[in-house]
């Protein structure tokens, strides 16, 4: 069975739409730039509600996100991943600096088969992109919820 995860894209209006995305954290990453941003998304737990899901994530990735509530959220549908991996994903507006963020670490053994373990940020840098930026920076596969998120606020 494949993996589960739940997400919300942040927008604003200044005064063009822009959406925030995240680039992940980790060594795998750090050399990676277009294709490789996504919005704040994780694994789901076992039992646990999607949207719940997609807002502890967030606030996981983020730091401090803006709050929002749960049934104020768009809801962008679902999407497979290359992996296999189900992404949910909801788009809720609100602002978030940039600056600010304060990501959950992760450990992994680095470099690899050295016996050491190293700590990363799940998340190492959040941007806010207009749509034709963000659409050379998001995973391909996530690229869809840009359209999704375009059309339900009218192009």
């Amino acid at each position: 069975m494949a993996s589960e995860s739940a997400g919300v894209l942040l927008f604003r209006y200044r005064p063009a739409p822009e959406v925030l995305l995240v680039h992940p954290g980790g060594p795998f990453w750090a050399n990676r730039d277009e294709g490789a941003w996504s919005i704040p998304k994780g694994e789901c737990g076992e039992g646990e509600e999607l949207r719940d899901c997609a807002l502890r994530e967030l606030r996981e990735e983020l730091g401090d996100p803006p709050e929002i509530a749960v049934d104020s959220l768009i809801d962008l549908g679902s999407l497979c991943q290359k992996s296999g991996k189900v992404v949910h994903a909801w788009a809720a507006e609100g602002d978030f600096d940039p600056a600010m963020l304060l990501s959950n670490t992760f450990k992994i053994e680095w470099p690899p088969r050295s016996g050491r373990e190293r700590e990363f940020p799940e998340v190492d840098r959040a941007e806010w992109f207009d749509p034709e930026g963000a659409r050379r920076k998001i995973l391909a596969a996530q690229a869809v919820l840009l359209d999704r998120l375009l059309e339900r606020q009218g192009g």
